[in-house]
């Protein structure tokens, strides 16, 4: 089930990526897994500050270590994945220890950057929210410094009738906004409409 309807050509790793939750137990070549991180840590970022960082969980204490992290029900799928990676940002310009404000916008775009490398590797990776920050920040021993973004399963594609029944029927790309609807215009006085 695809409805997804594409008006310009845009790239086709942008067309067709979307987060399945079905993950195979087979092994990433780490080539493969430092490719995509390598692929996120050329995002633009202010300054080229790269306030990006990340935990890779791929041996069975630190993916364990992730897994206990997560929500229940991303628990149910999530850590069939071989790989879990916890996303954090350093706040602070490392120039001046002044407050960089852009850099969850700047973490974000890395994200991005990661899961397209990763779905043209035929790689799947879908990044959570449901999952403690207070926890993995006590259990982690994560300073302050950094603000805790996201954990992502990393993983090859499984086979989706392996999952919980209230999710396989949701493995299939999401239908998304009209573009129009995301657009917001000025009026002729200045201001938003």
């Amino acid at each position: 089930m695809n409805n997804r309807n594409f008006n310009y050509d845009i790239m086709p790793e942008i067309k067709e990526r979307w987060s399945s939750r079905a993950f195979s137990d087979k092994k990433i070549k780490t080539d493969d897994l430092m490719a995509v991180l390598e692929a996120a840590s050329f995002a633009p970022s202010c300054f080229n500050e790269q306030p990006w960082r990340f935990v890779i969980g791929d041996t069975k204490q630190s993916k364990e270590k992730l897994c206990g992290l997560l929500y229940e029900g991303n628990q149910k799928w999530a850590c069939n994945a071989p790989v879990l990676i916890l996303v954090l940002s350093y706040k602070y310009f490392s120039s001046n220890s002044k407050d960089n404000y852009w850099h969850m916008f700047d973490t974000g775009t890395s994200w991005g950057y990661l899961s397209l490398e990763a779905w043209r590797r035929g790689i799947l990776a879908h990044a959570m929210g449901g999952f403690s920050r207070k926890r993995t920040r006590e259990e982690l021993n994560i300073s302050e410094d950094y603000d805790i973004v996201t954990i992502i399963a990393v993983g090859y594609p499984g086979d989706k009738t392996k999952l919980p029944e209230d999710l396989q029927d949701r493995e299939h790309p999401a239908v998304r906004k009209p573009l129009s609807s995301l657009i917001l215009d000025i009026d002729e006085s200045g201001k938003l409409k």
